[in-house]
């Protein structure tokens, strides 16, 4: 029992003044995390080249261009197409991806922040025996604890609130919420429990008060989303693959096949976005890892072929932190159009979403005004009267385009897949599309099997489990502890140097600033609000 409540209890570390409260259970859990990790990448035997210095954007644009052909060359720089990389190249394949934009730029930015495998998934596989949707949050259990653990200083377990305000709905909620935990077995985050109506409302005091009756709390992940996009696409630099952003494909190269007289994709045609200047990279296969806009890269291969792609505006708004505790979620399961609604702590703010309504593909959508309202009503649904949500208050807003898709090998073309599919042209092009960001690891792995196969391509098994992601090596809870104390960074600041950056956080603080003042010692705020420092301008751009 001593031990018990000793985990419960904090260590406060620092001298004169309080410099972090850490919980030794998210230590120890840590500690077992790391020796976890270490059995998994000693069983997985990598043994691919790693570089300590990523090459530049100019070097990298020199490797495309390389007249030797690529084994795989990856079209898209999100979630998907940058763990397709990071998966083609720690097989010890040759491998290319180009992006138009930035990495994560687009649906993979603007996600719901969650590392999820889906409660309402796992209602509707119970209700409906769908032996295909139970399936679907098993794989994405496991994926959300292996994210976790590739890349703990991304992200992290976050209790979610499911209020209750029908009794009968206490037993139903709770059974269905423990099949969660279930299900996710070893991999289950921390067990779900009950709160009481006065426990409630100490974590969410802005609560309608009248009729709830009590509250369940279970467990998911959340993390940075666009960190961990960029993560994954320096991770696969760092192995050798050869990546460029702001590089478009213009069109795919084809060769025709001497034996049989059918035309084979071998590469594409590509263009620099900043300098205009166009180049062929050549490869054996040719990945579509393009999210919203995967039709228009088919049409690329065959003009004639029917569209997939079903795209969903999914709006999310931002508005101040006092909506929200800063440790806790909340899930409204029962919007009035049956849609689901979180509500997230988010950098010292709070997320809203998110809306599921059809769209039109577009580089930059942008949120309509029907869709923030939607939100806002759903809120005040839930929040006690006499707290005001206004339109003011929304700070931000964004809208990442789903790419639900239909699977073109099915005989129902109208049926949206619930999951995400592979498809393979007559051509050869390989396309990977639906899903979501939980399962871009598996998704990978399976386009990549998919590749290997179709183009008898020399690789091995699958070798991205227990992959550390960039920034994971070096990292501890307790990091930002040494910067405060060996760089003379504030508080603040050093925190978020070390969740973003991790282990390559000491790099920006040896960059930063003097600031002339006795404390912080280095380490100039773009912003007073905000624990951006000037270098990273400079340290981002370098």
């Amino acid at each position: 029992m001593a031990f018990r409540k000793a985990l419960k209890q904090t260590v406060i570390i620092g001298g004169g003044s309080l410099v972090t409260v850490f919980g030794l259970s998210q230590l120890i859990e840590y500690k077992k995390t790391q020796a976890r990790l270490a059995r998994v990448a000693a069983e997985a035997e990598l043994r691919v080249p790693f570089a300590d210095e990523l090459p530049t954007r100019q070097a990298q644009l020199a490797a495309l261009q390389d007249p030797e052909e690529f084994d795989v060359l990856v079209v898209g720089g999100g979630a998907t197409g940058a763990g397709c990389a990071l998966d083609a190249v720690t097989r010890n394949l040759k491998t290319a991806l180009v992006e138009r934009n930035d990495f994560s730029s687009g649906t993979s930015s603007r996600s719901t922040k969650l590392i999820h495998g889906g409660v309402r998934y796992l209602q509707k596989a119970i209700m409906q025996l769908d032996y295909e949707q139970y399936m679907m949050v098993k794989e994405a259990l496991h994926e959300r604890a292996n994210l976790l653990e590739i890349a703990p200083h991304l992200s992290a377990p976050l209790p979610i609130m499911l209020p209750v305000y029908k009794w009968w709905q206490l037993p139903y909620y709770w059974a269905g919420i423990k099949m969660y935990d279930l299900v996710a077995g070893v991999h289950n985050l921390k067990s779900s429990y009950v709160l009481s109506k006065n426990k409630a409302l100490e974590h969410f005091p802005m609560l309608k008060k009248d009729k709830l009756v009590g509250a369940i709390v279970y467990y998911d992940g959340q993390h940075n989303d666009a960190r961990m996009n960029l993560a994954i696409a320096l991770s696969s630099a760092r192995y050798g693959a050869a990546i460029a952003n702001y590089t478009e494909v213009v069109r795919l190269l084809k060769t025709t096949d001497p034996q049989t007289g059918e035309e084979k994709v071998c590469g594409a045609r590509c263009r620099d976005v900043i300098t205009g200047q166009e180049f062929d990279v050549k490869a054996k296969c040719v990945i579509n890892a393009t999210g919203p806009f995967t039709d228009s890269l088919r049409k690329m291969d065959n003009q004639e072929t029917k569209n997939i792609c079903q795209p969903s505006a999914g709006v999310h708004i931002v508005i101040p932190g006092y909506y929200s505790p800063d440790n806790m979620g909340l899930l409204d399961p029962s919007t009035s159009d049956g849609r689901v609604i979180f509500f997230l702590p988010w950098e010292k703010m709070t997320i809203a979403g998110t809306t599921d309504s059809p769209t039109s593909v577009t580089a930059h959508p942008i949120p309509g005004e029907d869709d923030i309202n939607f939100i806002l009503r759903e809120i005040r649904n839930y929040l006690s009267p006499d707290v005001e949500v206004r339109r003011g208050d929304v700070l931000a807003a964004w809208s990442g385009i789903r790419p639900l898709v239909t699977d073109p090998n099915s005989k129902d073309t109208q049926s949206i897949c619930r999951n995400h599919i592979v498809s393979i042209s007559d051509s050869g092009l390989v396309t990977i599309a639906g899903g979501k960001w939980t399962t871009y690891r598996s998704m990978a792995e399976e386009t990549l099997d998919a590749a290997v196969k179709t183009h008898c391509l020399s690789a091995g098994p699958c070798k991205t489990v227990g992959l550390m992601l960039e920034g994971a090596k070096g990292w501890t809870p307790t990091l930002y502890i040494r910067l405060v104390q060996d760089y003379g960074l504030e508080n603040e600041v050093a925190q978020h140097l070390a969740s973003t950056y991790g282990g390559k956080a000491f790099d920006v603080a040896k960059m930063a600033q003097v600031t002339g003042q006795r404390w912080p010692i280095v380490g100039k705020r773009l912003v007073s609000e905000f624990p951006y420092i000037e270098v990273l301008v400079s340290f981002l751009t370098q």
